[in-house]
């Protein structure tokens, strides 16, 4: 007779290994979960709308895909619903007593649901944390994953990995005004004046377009006051301050020093008259 005991058994619990990616696309996707479960409150959900139905397929649907099928957050929560009984009496074996109001018992669950959706990122984050992906490691990770402008990458990326934000970004700003003096020609102006000099939408030494109508000139302008705003804002301060900046602000501006790089080295250098 053949013995079915062992195909009868569950198999053993795995625990996945994430890449750093994995962790934060699932904290991503548990997020929006919690966020459909708050909108079950907000709109007034009744038991029976299909949204309900909906929002717990999504769920297991999430765990299963975030942490296995033979995942322990699967089997536990592989049939969550979103309800809780508290109020209801029971016998001695659990059954209820009385029949529940069905409506009363889903709206309690809803802060139940948001409960174990934030201890599942909670989870994550933790192994976040053992990757070395805190929330400085996260920005660090990000700005290797940044495609830089060549020269701004030359000039500031040690310096951000080393933690020097202030220099980094300094730097940076100090470049992209090197880069627009020598597709310009305008060595004999710096700062302010020379974005408004090459980038002025009445006479440009530098266009982003041909100017041929408002849209455009509109445009020349817009780009024009965000050159200004990066010396202005950028540079100048860490120039003459030693305020130091956080990661993710260094990461945010020297993303703009960079496009505004990239900018330049798209922009045509109109002939003068």
């Amino acid at each position: 007779m053949v013995n079915r005991k062992h195909d009868q058994e569950p198999s053993s619990i795995e625990v996945r290994q994430f890449t750093s990616k994995e962790i934060q696309r699932g904290i991503d996707k548990l997020k929006k979960r919690i966020d459909e479960v708050k909108a079950l409150k907000a709109d007034r959900i009744k038991y029976e709308d299909r949204r309900h139905r909906n929002a717990e397929q999504n769920i297991r649907a999430a765990i299963l895909e975030i942490f296995g099928e033979r995942s322990l957050e699967y089997r536990t929560h592989q049939n969550h619903n979103i309800w809780h009984s508290t109020g209801v009496p029971v016998d001695a074996f659990g059954g209820a007593l009385k029949t529940p109001d069905f409506q009363l018992c889903f709206e309690a669950g809803i802060p139940q649901t948001i409960t174990l959706l934030e201890g599942l990122i909670a989870r994550l984050e933790e192994k976040q944390a053992d990757l070395g992906l805190d929330p400085a490691g996260r920005v660090k990770m990000a700005f290797d994953n940044m495609e830089l402008h060549p020269r701004i990458a030359d000039v500031c990326a040690d310096l951000y990995r080393n933690r020097h934000y202030r220099n980094a970004v300094l730097d940076a700003s100090l470049a992209l005004v090197n880069i627009v003096k020598e597709k310009s020609r305008r060595h004999d102006l710096d700062g302010a004046p020379l974005m408004r000099a090459v980038f002025s939408k009445n006479a440009p030494v530098l266009a982003f377009n041909d100017l041929k109508d408002q849209t455009e000139q509109d445009e020349q302008e817009g780009m024009m006051h965000l050159f200004e705003g990066a010396v202005q804002a950028l540079r100048n301060p860490r120039a003459h301050a030693l305020a130091d900046d956080s990661p993710e602000e260094a990461l945010e501006y020297i993303a703009l020093l960079s496009f505004l790089a990239k900018k330049v080295d798209q922009a045509r250098r109109r002939e003068e008259k």
